[in-house]
């Protein structure tokens, strides 16, 4: 996630939710990057797991994977910042004001 165009990939996705969108749609929102590039940030993001393609028709559909996501954050702020856990205040502070829970607990692994 440490190239932006990758974490810009991610951000979109997340926020167009388990419908994802087509990948000319990504590379419009995102302006700039040729379809190759794309496709090949699309490929690591896949391979990383993050993101899971579909076909629909004539198009193929990205989206986030939101279990696997969750799971990121969980280890991301498990030991937050070597124990200094203020900087994780704001995170925090978003996860709480979130309205789209699932309804079912667990979705994210315990083990972390």
């Amino acid at each position: 996630m440490s190239q932006e165009t990758r974490l810009r990939i991610v951000r979109l996705l997340v926020v167009k939710g388990a419908n994802g969108l087509p990948a000319g749609e990504i590379g419009d929102a995102l302006g700039g990057v040729s379809s190759s590039r794309l496709s090949f940030h699309l490929n690591h993001l896949e391979h990383a797991g993050l993101l899971e393609k579909r076909r629909q028709g004539r198009s193929i559909i990205y989206s986030a994977i939101f279990p696997v996501l969750a799971d990121l954050i969980a280890f991301l702020m498990h030991d937050c910042c070597d124990g200094h856990c203020a900087y994780c205040d704001k995170a925090i502070e978003l996860f709480a004001q979130c309205e789209g829970r699932p309804t079912s607990p667990g979705t994210v692994d315990s083990k972390i």
